[in-house]
């Protein structure tokens, strides 16, 4: 498998390809792909990168990041449909932690708890469990409620 970075000419695959992620994992964005074009092109155009996996010259997989002083972050990360489950995804993050990435500096993924085909990937390629985002959504008033109105007891601390 080869790599390459992005360049203009790829953000509407790269869009078309974020659309296919947000659907998989059922992530809540509900961005157009015009719209995830833009802000592809955005992102690269300033902090991001982005690498393209091809396999016999067919692009596969990519992957968009964001180095910073002692971590990359991992903010996409999607093997196109038909070439899942043929060691794409491993290949690839092989080549960004052999290859692209420094090796001194933290890797971060994040990946939604209900996306548990995502979650064991990201375990299976080495990655483990660090913390956990926690959220109440409000309601259609746009009052914010939990399952409970109730405060923490002392039996259940609250860790900052």
């Amino acid at each position: 498998m080869e790599h390459r970075f992005a360049g203009d000419g790829d953000i509407a695959r790269l869009a078309a390809w974020n659309a296919q992620l947000i659907a998989d994992e059922g992530h809540r964005n509900a961005m157009t792909v015009a719209q995830l074009g833009d802000r592809m092109a955005a992102w690269l155009a300033d902090a991001y990168r982005a690498v393209v996996f091809e396999r016999d010259g067919c692009p596969v997989a990519y992957a968009l990041y964001c180095e910073a002083v002692t971590e990359v972050r991992l903010r996409q990360f999607f093997v196109d449909r038909g070439h899942r489950r043929r060691g794409v995804g491993r290949r690839a993050v092989g080549l960004l932690r052999s290859v692209v990435w420094p090796r001194h500096k933290r890797i971060v993924v994040e990946a939604l708890t209900a996306n548990a085909p995502a979650v064991a990937f990201w375990r299976s390629v080495g990655f483990r469990d660090y913390s956990l985002a926690l959220e109440v959504l409000p309601d259609a008033s746009g009052e914010v409620r939990g399952s409970s109105d109730a405060a923490p007891s002392a039996a259940a601390p609250v860790r900052p």
